[in-house]
């Protein structure tokens, strides 16, 4: 039996099904490190990441080389991939949504971001470098880059897809064209958006390991890329971690950002 939101109305007892994959990878990974399958300098024990992982939130710089480093590295991550992020959307979103309702813009882009997105994000590197240099610019520059595609086509997408005659009606109504899409356009497209916009956050967090890899001195990235200059496998394991669980919360600040914008987005799952 259905409820009102298209979910069985015992929803409620399957909570825990977006955790059986993550439960049966850790039950495999301590039954692959009990056993000694794979040496321990290789993939640590489970116990071991989590003492790492605690001495690296919690611990004081005194207790190691990682030891308490996790607020300033995380803050330094964030602020690089919120400005990279902010970046993109300020450009993609607006440009999207012209191409799908204007056929010249479309026309006058496609070929360009067609070309542009099939580029690796990697090689773009040398040149953020030669432009500038090591450090926040970088990251930014290579954040906004990857970013900037799926918030683009997926608006694009959204934005050509909503009947012409909705915002006929609108103006028929005497609503100006600002306002129609703001209360038109957009709640027409949001499913579009919300995917390009997802897409484009996943990829900023990639792409900071990218720019972080060059030799900044903090970031989660900087921290990977040093723990595996010290051999430390279970310092990378740690940040792997780490920037899957701040990812994840960072589209479910997202999603809930978008659901507060709009009611149409509320209606999504």
């Amino acid at each position: 039996m259905m409820g009102p939101t298209g979910k069985g109305t015992g929803s409620n007892a399957w909570w825990f099904l977006p955790w059986a994959i993550p439960c049966l990878l850790l039950l495999l990974w301590w039954a692959v490190s009990a056993t000694g399958v794979i040496p321990a300098y290789l993939l640590p024990h489970p116990l071991d990441i989590a003492g790492t992982g605690y001495g690296y939130i919690f611990g004081r710089p005194e207790g190691g080389p990682y030891a308490g480093r996790f607020l300033s590295d995380a803050g330094a991550s964030i602020l690089r991939v919120g400005c990279g992020f902010s970046l993109a959307v300020a450009v993609g979103l607006p440009l999207g949504i012209l191409s799908g309702r204007l056929w010249f813009v479309r026309k006058l882009m496609s070929t360009s971001v067609n070309a542009l997105r099939a580029v690796p994000g990697i090689t773009w590197l040398p040149l953020a470098l030669v432009w500038f240099g090591i450090g926040m610019k970088t990251t930014i520059f290579l954040v906004a880059m990857a970013a900037f595609f799926p918030l683009y086509l997926n608006a694009a997408s959204g934005a050509a897809q909503v009947n012409p005659l909705l915002l006929q009606a609108g103006a028929m109504m005497g609503v100006r064209r600002l306002r129609g899409t703001f209360a038109i356009l957009l709640p027409g497209a949001i499913s579009h958006l919300m995917t390009g916009l997802r897409l484009g956050l996943g990829i900023s967090w990639a792409y900071l390991v990218l720019g972080e890899l060059t030799g900044v001195p903090n970031g989660l990235g900087a921290v990977i890329m040093d723990a595996r200059m010290l051999g430390r496998i279970d310092m990378i394991i740690v940040g792997i971690i780490v920037i899957a669980v701040i990812g994840r919360m960072s589209d479910k600040l997202l999603q809930g950002g978008m659901r507060c914008c709009f009611k149409s987005a509320r209606r999504m799952r």
